[in-house]
């Protein structure tokens, strides 16, 4: 009898550690998945929003942030699929979600989505309360009066978030690098340049501090007008004040071909009044890639492909 109560004690024993040790497991499992889950406060130009390191369910409307994802090769749940930049093609295939237009989200989408992180921009900066219902919502959208400082501290919260420190420091010295071999080139070149939008037979203009500024502020590249008001539409000006101006280097930027209308860019600008000035003359009326500059921009990707077409643009100046 003793030693069958000494085989049941040992059993007993061996249950309550086996038990003990399980629990210890389940605890650990526990702490584990606490540390995934780990949040961080976010500042941004809107407020201050807690997220989840490593958030699944990702929500973007920024082309330029969507761009940044794709090069950090960060998964997205659902985006904006209209007039989405051709060099994002990608993101038109079904299995992304599609959450409306850039100013027209489709809020019961993005709420069945259950988002863990919504990142917008200037377009949807009205819409950031109603956005917050759904989800963490953070504003990345560019300063265009200090673009280099808003878009570097962008791409760097989107690299805390996702623990891609390292990849984006590093891309951001390449690209320091090759801005600063542009800014030579322009400084040697010493042309004076004019950045116009074209839309529809309608042209604005564009100069330091705006939009498409840092052709200017950023590459270095001398603006023929200091006195261009620095707004969101730019400045509406003629082909008569183009003339006047005769700079040197003309940008053009093709709205209508952003939007997915037919581009006739070319056609309005190269008319009688512009004859006569240096830039047709001399060929330098250079159109950029509308969907990178009008649609986009502010990204790692777009970044680099701003800095590579003013890098060519200045190069073909120079023969």
């Amino acid at each position: 009898m003793k030693n069958l109560f000494r085989v049941l004690l040992i059993l007993t024993l061996i249950t309550i550690i086996s038990a003990c040790g399980s629990s210890n497991e389940n605890t650990n499992g526990t702490n584990n998945e606490e540390n995934e889950q780990e949040k961080i406060t976010i500042t941004h130009e809107l407020g201050e929003t807690d997220v989840h390191k490593n958030p699944e369910n990702v929500v973007v409307f920024d082309f330029g942030m969507l761009d940044t994802f794709d090069y950090l090769d960060i998964d997205v749940t659902g985006l904006a699929q209209m007039n989405i930049p051709e060099y994002l093609e990608k993101y038109e295939d079904e299995q992304y979600e599609n959450i409306g237009s850039l100013k027209e989200p489709d809020l019961e989408k993005i709420a069945n989505i259950e988002p863990d992180l919504i990142v917008i921009s200037g377009r949807q900066s009205d819409l950031y309360d109603e956005l917050s219902k759904l989800g963490p919502v953070i504003f990345l959208g560019v300063d265009s009066t200090r673009y280099m400082e808003s878009f570097k501290e962008n791409v760097k919260i989107v690299g805390k978030i996702f623990d891609k420190e390292e990849e984006v420091e590093q891309k951001l010295n390449e690209l320091e690098e090759q801005i600063e071999v542009v800014k030579e080139k322009a400084e040697t070149l010493n042309k004076e340049a004019l950045i116009v939008l074209a839309n529809d037979d309608k042209i604005s203009a564009y100069g330091e501090n705006s939009r498409f500024g840092l052709i200017h502020d950023v590459f270095g590249v001398p603006t023929v007008d200091k006195e261009i008001d620095a707004s969101t539409h730019g400045m509406d000006v003629t082909f008569e004040y183009v003339a006047e101006k005769d700079p040197d280097l003309l940008y053009v930027v093709d709205r209508s071909a952003a939007i997915g209308e037919d581009s006739a860019a070319k056609n309005i600008v190269e008319n009688e009044l512009m004859k006569n000035t240096k830039a047709m003359k001399n060929d330098n009326i250079f159109y950029l890639s509308p969907d990178v500059w009008y649609l986009s921009g502010g990204g790692l990707l777009s970044v680099q492909k701003m800095v590579e077409e003013v890098s060519d643009s200045l190069e073909k100046a120079t023969e």
